[in-house]
C-alpha cells in the first residue's frame, strides 16, 4: 500500500481531464465516419462473413481494413496514452443484419487488442440490455437491468460499446478521469484519499474462477510504475459485505467511498453523452470510469434498449499490479483479462 507521499500532488496529462472542459472538445474525441470509412468496414465484414468462420473467431488478419486501420492504431494509442475514449458515430446499424454489425464491431475490437470472456459463459460479445432482473440478487450484473449503474471499471483494458437501439428515456453514458477525481481528492480530503488504497472486498457476483474466493481484494486505487490505475464497482463493495470471511469496511473507508462517489457524480467533473443507433464508444478502464443512467424502455418490445459490448486486451499496455492477478488471472500485457470459470469456453454470440 503507497503512501501518498510517494505519489505526485497533482497528476497531469490528456487523460486528467475534467468534464467542464471536455465537454467542449469534440474534435479531440468524436469521430464521424465517411462514406469510404463506413464503405471500408462494410467490406472487411463481407469477406469474414463469407469465410463461414464464427465471429467470436475474427482475427485482425481476416478483418482486412484498406483504410481505416491507421485510423484505429491511432485509437488504441489515445485509449492507452490519450485522453482515454472515443466515440465514433455513423455507422447505418439500422441498415445491417445482426450478423453483419457484429462482425463490423468485432472486427474493429480485434484491430484494438484480443477479446476477453465477459461473463462465465464465456461470451466475447456482451448484450447490454434489461433482462427483467434486479441488482438485489446477488447474481445479477447492473448491466441485466434498467437501474442506474454507478461509476465503474470493467475487468479489461478495453471496454467497447455499439448502440444498436437507444432507450425511450434516459439510458445515458457517463465518463469521468480518475486522475481528476484523484486531483481534486488530494487537495481536499488526502487522508480519506490515502483510504482507497487498501485492499477493499469486491463481490464477484457468483462468477468464482475456480480455487478462488467468491470477492477480490482489490485496491479501488493502484499506484504502480509512475500510473494511477483504478478498480472500481460501488455496488459490489457493499454487496461483498455479506460474506462473513470478507474484510469490514470501517467509517472511514465508507467515508472515503462516498467522497470518491460524490466527485465522480459532480457535473464539472463527468463528461454525459446519449449514445445513438450507430454510436461506438470506445473507453480505457485504467484511467478512466464509465456509468449508465436509469433508462425507460419502448414498450415495443422490439425497440428495447440494446448495446453491443468488447472486452478486449491490448498490446503495449501499462503494467499492472500483482494484485489484479484475483480478477484478470493473468497480467501478462496483450493476454489478461476477463471472466473465466470452471468449464468456461468463449464464444460470440449474435442475439
Amino acid at each position: 500500500m503507497p503512501s501518498l507521499e510517494s505519489i505526485p500532488e497533482i497528476i497531469n496529462g490528456p487523460s486528467a481531464w475534467v468534464g467542464r472542459d471536455i465537454c467542449q472538445r469534440e474534435q479531440d474525441w468524436k469521430v464521424n465516419l465517411s462514406r469510404a470509412q463506413i464503405a471500408d468496414l462494410e467490406h472487411a465484414a463481407r469477406h469474414y462473413l463469407s469465410l463461414g468462420s464464427d465471429i467470436g473467431e475474427i482475427s485482425r488478419d481476416m478483418f482486412p481494413l484498406r483504410q481505416f486501420a491507421d485510423h484505429l492504431a491511432l485509437l488504441r494509442d489515445k485509449l492507452i496514452s490519450g485522453i482515454g475514449f472515443e466515440v465514433i458515430c455513423g455507422l447505418p446499424v439500422t441498415d445491417y443484419s445482426k450478423e453483419m454489425a457484429a462482425a463490423i464491431f468485432c472486427g474493429i475490437g480485434a484491430h484494438l487488442g484480443s477479446s476477453r470472456s465477459q461473463n462465465r459463459m464465456g461470451h466475447i460479445l456482451g448484450h447490454v440490455r434489461d433482462t427483467g432482473m434486479s441488482s438485489k440478487d446477488a447474481k445479477t450484473r447492473i448491466y441485466q437491468t434498467h437501474e442506474r449503474q454507478t461509476f465503474h471499471t470493467d475487468s479489461a483494458d478495453i471496454v467497447g460499446l455499439l448502440c444498436i437501439q437507444d432507450a425511450q428515456e434516459g439510458g445515458e453514458s457517463l465518463l469521468v478521469s480518475v486522475e481528476a477525481v484523484y486531483n481534486k481528492m488530494r487537495d481536499d480530503c488526502p487522508n480519506l484519499l490515502q483510504c482507497l488504497f487498501d485492499p477493499i472486498a469486491t463481490d464477484r457476483r457468483g462468477e468464482v474462477p475456480e480455487g478462488m474466493l467468491p470477492f477480490m481484494t482489490i485496491p479501488p486505487l493502484s499506484w504502480y510504475n509512475g500510473k494511477l490505475t483504478v478498480f472500481y464497482q460501488r455496488q459490489y463493495i457493499d454487496s461483498a459485505q455479506r460474506f462473513e470471511s470478507a474484510k469490514r469496511l470501517t467509517t472511514k473507508h465508507i467515508a472515503a467511498l462516498n467522497k470518491f462517489d460524490a466527485y465522480m457524480n459532480d457535473p464539472d467533473l463527468h463528461l454525459k453523452m446519449k449514445l445513438r443507433p450507430g454510436d461506438m464508444q470506445f473507453v480505457y478502464n485504467h484511467s478512466q470510469l464509465h456509468d449508465r443512467t436509469k433508462f425507460v424502455d419502448w414498450p415495443d418490445l422490439t425497440r428495447r434498449r440494446h448495446l453491443l459490448r468488447l472486452w478486449l486486451s491490448a498490446e503495449g499496455d501499462r503494467e499492472l499490479p500483482e494484485v489484479f492477478r484475483q480478477r484478470y488471472g493473468s497480467i501478462e500485457v496483450g493476454n489478461r483479462g476477463g471472466i473465466v470459470t470452471h468449464g468456461t469456453s468463449l464464444n460470440a454470440p449474435i442475439d
